[in-house]
């Protein structure tokens, strides 16, 4: 809903095509098809994708860039760069394929080979391939073979990418605060008799109404005694009543797409002292690992300290994800995980959600960072960390 700057985009442009040269890479591809976890086209091109159709993305280290998206057979529409919605986009190519239905898997694969012929591309990079249709990439590589050299660049443009400019950071900052908002909409509005779906309805409502466009809402209610954990719309009907709690996690963009997440429970009455001290664990929990989030420490090393603090506590350790950067992906590097290879640098925004389940209780905190060279991390949720009471 809110562009970023062409200025912006410009200095992720310069950001590959340096990486290209030093690889000697004429043309970049990749495709993506979900805005939840699709950042790499729209951080070359601030348009998102959604709906499961594919968009495609050949960044050119000596042109402008050809986009490959849905539409009419055989079209093309030439932008030269003019065109305001698809700034640094010389042609767009359309086709009209759908991922469920098998016999059209060829069709943008098509268009780009034959544009990367045409372009006389012999070196292309991949940026996320792992996001990219298996029908579409097994294609381009029969399409193009023993005439072009396909080679990964996703290690090396997501090191770049992770690092956030001033004006990306400032929009983490308002992503975070509409969150904040949000919220506290849900706190005011809950009461007893309310299905869980309604809560979370009303979460992405008051998020579209402030500029989001995507996200999840997970949540769930339960007895006090109960774990109410993170649920997906399918198991959200559940009617709350007096006395209960409910769990809510808020994930979605911002104005101008940039993901941070928040989550906190509610109880209708009063806490119990077990609900209360399992959030104080993972309260303190992201606190421990906060303090060890540093530039140039290996985000690996983050994890280990968070695991040896969890079980030095009787607690679980982590076995899945709870710490990681992100972006215009909802989940983007660094990972705060074992099998992460990047440290942890400055000008980043990372999630820090530890959480745990012990059967009679879901514990979980999430807010966002934005890490600092030379300060502490900067929290920038602002909603009280606390389990809150309301009467119910």
């Amino acid at each position: 809903m809110r562009p970023i700057s062409s200025a912006e985009l410009e200095r992720r442009w310069q950001l590959a095509r340096d990486i290209m040269a030093r690889r000697g890479v004429d043309a970049l591809v990749t495709q993506n098809n979900s805005d939840w976890i699709g950042g790499y086209v729209k951080w070359f091109t601030d348009v998102p994708v959604t709906n499961g159709y594919p968009r495609t993305v050949l960044f050119f280290r000596s042109d402008l860039m050809t986009v490959v998206e849905m539409g009419p057979f055989g079209g093309r529409r030439v932008l030269k760069g003019e065109d305001p919605d698809y700034r640094g986009v010389g042609d767009v190519l359309t086709a009209a394929p759908f991922s469920s239905i098998g016999y059209t898997a060829n069709y943008d694969a098509d268009l780009v080979a034959d544009e990367l012929a045409a372009k006389k591309a012999r070196k292309v990079g991949l940026l996320g391939p792992a996001g990219m249709f298996a029908t579409f990439l097994d294609r381009l590589r029969e399409r193009l073979k023993g005439n072009v050299e396909f080679v990964e660049l996703t290690d090396a443009v997501d090191r770049v990418k992770a690092i956030k400019s001033a004006e990306e950071l400032a929009h983490f900052r308002e992503t975070a605060a509409m969150q904040d908002r949000v919220f506290a909409k849900v706190l005011a509005a809950i009461k007893p008799g309310m299905r869980d779906i309604e809560l979370s309805a009303l979460a992405q409502y008051e998020g579209q109404l402030l500029g989001s466009e995507q996200g999840i809402f997970l949540c769930s209610s339960a007895p006090l005694g109960e774990s109410a954990s993170f649920r997906p719309r399918h198991f959200q009907n559940r009617t709350i009543s007096k006395g209960e709690h409910f769990t809510l996690l808020i994930e979605n963009n911002g104005p101008s797409g940039f993901y941070t997440e928040i989550a906190r429970a509610i109880v209708l009455g009063k806490a119990t002292n077990q609900l209360v001290d399992t959030f104080e664990a993972v309260k303190e929990a992201q606190a421990h690992s906060v303090s060890k989030i540093r530039p140039g420490v290996p985000a690996k090393d983050v994890f280990s300290a968070h695991n040896a603090f969890m079980t030095a506590r009787g607690l679980p350790p982590e076995t899945r994800l709870y710490a990681h950067g992100q972006g215009y992906d909802m989940v983007e590097r660094p990972l705060l995980r074992h099998d992460e290879t990047m440290n942890i640098e400055a000008d980043t925004c990372l999630a820090v959600h530890p959480g745990f389940d012990n059967g009679e209780c879901w514990a979980v905190i999430c807010d966002n960072f934005i890490v600092h060279r030379d300060n502490p991390p900067e929290l920038i949720h602002r909603t009280p960390q606390k389990v809150f009471e309301v009467e119910g």
